[in-house]
C-alpha cells in the first residue's frame, strides 16, 4: 500500500464548533478549515439534516501539535463516541498535567495521572464532549534505563 494515512474524524452530535474553541483553548489546537452544512457547494439531500442543523458544521480540519484530527456536527444531535480514545502524548508530566486537567474540566476522570511501568505519568479522561484520551509522556524505550 502506497502512502497511507489514517486520521482520527469525530463527529460532535451538534457541538463541533464549541468543541473546537475548547480544544484551540485548552490543548492549543490549530483550527484550519470549517465548512457549514449551508456552506457546501452541493445541497443536502432531503430528509438528512435534523432540523436547525444547517448553519452547523459539515467538515472541519484542525491540528494538535502535528496530529491532524477532522471533526463535524454530524447529521443530527445523536452521535456517540465508543469503544476507542485519543492518544495524547507529550514531552514534559507538567505539560501532562496542564493537558490532563484542561480535558477533564466537565469531563470525568477514568484514571487519574500516575507513574506506570510504561511511562512516568499516565492517565485517562473522558472530556464534557464524550471524547475519551490517554495522556501520558513517553517512558523510557526498551533497553534503555
Amino acid at each position: 500500500m502506497p502512502l497511507t494515512t489514517i486520521t482520527p474524524y469525530l463527529f460532535f452530535a451538534g457541538r463541533c464548533e464549541e468543541a473546537l474553541n475548547f480544544y484551540r483553548d485548552s490543548l492549543g489546537a490549530e483550527i484550519c478549515m470549517i465548512m457549514r452544512f449551508n456552506e457546501s457547494p452541493e445541497p443536502t439531500p432531503p430528509g438528512m439534516l435534523q432540523a436547525g442543523f444547517e448553519n452547523k458544521i459539515m467538515h472541519s480540519s484542525f491540528q494538535i501539535g502535528g496530529a491532524a484530527v477532522m471533526g463535524s456536527d454530524g447529521c443530527n444531535d445523536q452521535s456517540k463516541f465508543d469503544g476507542f480514545r485519543l492518544a495524547l502524548t507529550v514531552d514534559t508530566e507538567a505539560e501532562a498535567h496542564k493537558a490532563f486537567n484542561a480535558l477533564a474540566t466537565g469531563g470525568t476522570v477514568q484514571m487519574p495521572l500516575v507513574k506506570t511501568f510504561w511511562s512516568p505519568c499516565y492517565g485517562m479522561v473522558t472530556d464534557r464532549f464524550h471524547v475519551g484520551w490517554m495522556v501520558m509522556v513517553p517512558g523510557p524505550l526498551e533497553g534503555q534505563k
